[in-house]
C-alpha cells in the first residue's frame, strides 16, 4: 500500500433519477449516522436498499483498481460509461454510495472548464482565487504567476474580467493553474477538446512532463491516439462497471469490440452500387471543352441552315 497513489475497492455511486438532495445541517448528518444501522436492516428486509430499478441509476458499480505512484492511466469508454463520475469521486467532489477509495498524495484536478472561476473577477484575480481553492499558498502562486500566464497565452487579457473570455481562454487559464499546482496526482477530464490543436499539444506535453517527473496522471479522453501516447495503461468503463484494465492498445481493442457502431467502415466495405454510381457519373459528366465544342457545333449548324 505504501507505493500506491490510489486504491479503490468495490466503489459505487447511486443516483436517484428525478430526485433532489435536501439540505442537511450538522444535526441532520449526526442523526443519519446514528440511525444508519437501523436503515440498513430495514433495507435488507425490504430488498433493493429501499429503491426501485425505475428511479435509480448506478453510475459506478463495484469498481476496483490500484494505481501506483508515477503511473499515467487513461480512462476510456463511451458517453455515459461513468468516466467523469469516477474522477469526481476520486477528486472528493461527490461521495461514493458504496465501497471506498484511498488516495495518497496531493491532488490537482481539471474536470470542467471554468470551475472555481468568478465571472466578475479578472484573470489575474482568478489565478489567485482558483489557486487558493486548489490548495496553493499565496507565495507559491506569486512565484509561479508569470509561468502560469505565459503557459495560458493570454497575457494581453490577464486584467480583463473573465466573463468576457471565450471558452477557449477559460480553458487555457484553468488548465495553466491546475498544471502548475505541482500535484502528486493530476486528474484531467475531456476538457482539452475546447482548445485548438497547438494548445492541445502543449497540454499533452505538460501532462507527459508531469508523468516523466514521477507523478501520477489520470486522463479521461475519447482521443485514443492521445491516450496511447500519454498512457501505457488504460481502464475501460461500460455502464458504470470496469470491464478491462491493461495496456492501452489492448483496452482500445476492447472498446472497439464493444462499440463497433462508433467506428466508421473502411472504404472497401461501402456498397458497390454507390461506387458504381459515382463512377458512372464521373464517366458521363461532360467536360468544359466538350461543352464548348458542342456550343460551337450548334452555332455552325444554325448558320448553314
Amino acid at each position: 500500500m505504501g507505493n500506491l497513489a490510489i486504491h479503490s475497492r468495490n466503489l459505487g455511486k447511486l443516483y436517484r433519477i428525478g430526485g433532489t438532495e435536501p439540505y442537511k445541517a450538522l444535526r441532520d448528518t449526526l442523526a443519519d449516522a446514528l440511525s444508519a444501522p437501523v436503515h440498513t436492516l430495514r433495507a435488507a428486509f425490504r430488498g433493493k436498499n429501499g429503491q426501485t430499478d425505475e428511479n435509480t441509476l448506478w453510475a459506478l458499480r463495484d469498481v476496483s483498481f490500484s494505481i501506483r505512484h508515477g503511473e499515467a492511466i487513461g480512462i476510456i469508454g463511451r458517453n455515459g460509461a461513468g468516466k467523469s463520475t469516477l474522477l469526481k469521486v476520486l477528486s472528493r467532489i461527490t461521495e461514493p454510495t458504496s465501497g471506498f477509495v484511498e488516495i495518497n498524495g496531493r491532488t490537482g484536478s481539471l474536470l470542467e472548464v471554468g470551475t472555481g472561476f468568478h465571472a466578475e473577477l479578472t484573470g489575474r484575480e482568478n489565478v489567485y482565487f482558483n489557486g487558493s481553492l486548489l490548495g496553493m499558498k499565496t507565495s507559491e502562486i506569486r512565484r509561479k504567476f508569470d509561468e502560469i500566464v505565459a503557459f495560458s497565452g493570454i497575457e494581453r487579457f490577464i486584467d480583463t474580467p473573465v466573463k468576457h473570455y471565450s471558452s477557449g481562454m477559460y480553458m487555457r487559464l484553468a488548465f495553466a493553474v491546475a498544471a502548475h499546482l505541482d500535484p502528486e496526482i493530476l486528474m484531467v477530464d475531456e476538457v482539452l477538446a475546447v482548445g485548438d490543436a497547438s494548445f492541445q499539444r502543449k497540454c499533452l506535453n505538460k501532462m507527459q512532463q508531469v508523468g516523466d517527473e514521477g507523478r501520477t496522471v489520470l486522463f479521461v479522453s475519447h482521443n485514443m491516439p492521445a491516450i496511447t501516447r500519454l498512457c501505457e495503461r488504460a481502464i475501460l468503463l461500460d455502464d458504470g462497471k470496469l470491464v478491462a484494465d491493461g495496456r492501452s492498445q489492448r483496452a482500445r481493442i476492447h472498446l472497439q469490440q464493444r462499440n463497433p457502431q462508433s467506428h466508421s467502415r473502411p472504404a472497401h466495405h461501402r456498397p458497390q452500387e454507390t461506387v458504381k454510381e459515382n463512377a458512372d457519373s464521373r464517366i458521363h459528366r461532360p467536360t468544359c471543352i466538350e461543352m464548348l465544342r458542342k456550343r460551337t457545333d450548334d452555332r455552325t449548324t444554325e448558320s448553314w441552315s
